[in-house]
């Protein structure tokens, strides 16, 4: 199944947490789209020790949830792709400071599932002519687009490739216009290709860290949230150990 069919649509989950909101056993989560792959482990890890949790996930871009969370919608844990995010929903009394937590640096790389197309040589083969098409999240509200965009001005890149850009509306549909080759090569999160689904997928060169600004990525408990048990329990399960494995092994790897 390819990855713009595992997006949530957000209105029909509203108006389900909506449905439910009375149900002290509802768990609503919104995820930063470049943890679709991470979060089905993180999530079954959870449900085994949590069965009567009835979890609903929503997958976006970062700052279309930091939108709806400011309106209003009913989501009870923030993981983002942008620590900036869950700092300014708790400056605004929207999210509880005390739950704040680090859990990724995320990492971006250059594929494609072009075999001539040499990811090998980095972002140079963006001059190549065979580069017709590259696709990148959308700088305005994803914050993998906002990193795609300011590596690509790092190496001088930006004004020569700007013309050919599609712009994903988060990072999970970006990664699927490269996965259905309607673009030549696209900048990615690392932690989709190395997923078990697209891990033998194409290649990939990861972009080095220097070139963009760092990806610290970070969830925190909404103000709804703060108030629902299983919101707290979900968040102290990803603080463990056994969440820090799952996390690890899709690249999101903390500093040490």
């Amino acid at each position: 199944m390819n990855l713009i069919r595992r997006l949530s649509v957000g209105v029909s989950l509203i108006t389900c947490l909506c449905a439910n909101a009375q149900n002290p056993k509802t768990l609503a989560v919104a995820a930063a789209s470049d943890l679709v792959y991470c979060l089905e482990e993180l999530n079954a890890a959870f449900q085994k020790a949590h069965p009567a949790v009835d979890l609903k996930v929503s997958i976006g871009s970062s700052g279309n949830f930091f939108a709806q969370i400011q309106n209003g919608a009913p989501f009870d844990v923030f993981l983002s792709a942008d620590l900036k995010y869950p700092k300014e929903l708790i400056k605004a009394g929207l999210a509880d400071s005390s739950s704040l937590l680090l859990y990724a640096i995320g990492r971006l790389v250059l594929w494609t599932v072009k075999p001539d197309i040499d990811v090998t040589r980095g972002l140079q083969i963006l001059r190549d002519v065979k580069i017709k098409k590259l696709a990148i999240a959308n700088p305005e509200h994803a914050p993998y687009g906002l990193a795609a965009q300011a590596a690509l001005e790092h190496y001088k890149m930006w004004p020569l490739i700007r013309g050919k850009t599609v712009l994903g509306e988060n990072i999970a549909q970006t990664a699927q216009f490269v996965q259905t080759g309607n673009v030549d090569a696209g900048i990615v999160a690392l932690a989709l290709v190395v997923s078990p689904k697209l891990t033998n997928v194409g290649k990939f060169f990861e972009i080095p860290e220097t070139s963009y600004p760092r990806l610290e990525q970070a969830a925190v408990l909404t103000k709804r949230g703060k108030e629902n048990p299983p919101a707290k329990t979900y968040l102290e399960f990803l603080r463990s150990e056994a969440a820090r494995a799952i996390f690890d092994r899709y690249g999101f790897r903390l500093p040490k």
